[in-house]
């Protein structure tokens, strides 16, 4: 069951992650095998979660064989968010209802989201105000920054290679100064 403290949308809680000209790309997806290693996850996890429509995937649905799933930015977020919520012994019955609250949420919104949990419940928190709240309940045992997975997300998913669901190509992208450096660091 997730909890849900009023929403107050003030500049300065936890800041934006994308300004307005640089959201995500709704028609922009990348595939199953993409999708885990970003999030953390095995293929088995994704297959099963997209089967059981924990978290199917936004952007193209597979029909039949030989089709692939492609995953949204936000998609791959709420794996990385289930993820570490199992791993901290989330039942899975109650992350389902986590997921279903994230779904509703837009990617900028989720950027100023803390998920606590106690291990049965888990609290949506949008201010330092309720997570002291939360804590001086005796409630929360551990958070989850939803703005940090972003980010985590934000600095891997552009190594993979992305599609777009209505088959236009995407442009490849400029390599900015700290991607090179990173890649020449990597390769000796």
């Amino acid at each position: 069951m997730v909890e849900e403290a009023p929403v107050r949308a003030e500049s300065g809680q936890q800041g934006e992650l994308f300004p307005d000209s640089s959201l995500p790309d709704e028609l922009v997806g990348y595939r199953g095998p993409a999708a885990c290693q970003i999030a953390g996850i095995t293929y088995r996890q994704l297959d099963y979660w997209a089967r059981t429509g924990l978290v199917a995937p936004t952007v193209r649905m597979a029909h039949g064989s030989g089709s692939q799933r492609l995953y949204s930015f936000k998609d791959i977020l709420v794996l990385k968010v289930v993820k570490r919520l199992l791993d901290t012994g989330v039942s899975l019955q109650n992350i389902r209802v986590a997921v279903d609250h994230l779904r509703r949420r837009g990617v900028q919104d989720l950027a100023k989201i803390t998920l606590f949990s106690d291990g049965t419940t888990v609290y949506e928190c949008t201010s330092p105000e309720e997570v002291v709240d939360l804590l001086q309940g005796g409630q929360g045992v551990f958070g989850i920054a939803v703005s940090g997975a972003m980010r985590e997300i934000s600095g891997t998913i552009h190594e993979f290679p992305a599609e777009r669901a209505d088959g236009v190509e995407i442009a490849p992208m400029t390599e900015d100064e700290l991607t090179r450096r990173r890649r020449e660091r990597a390769t000796g």
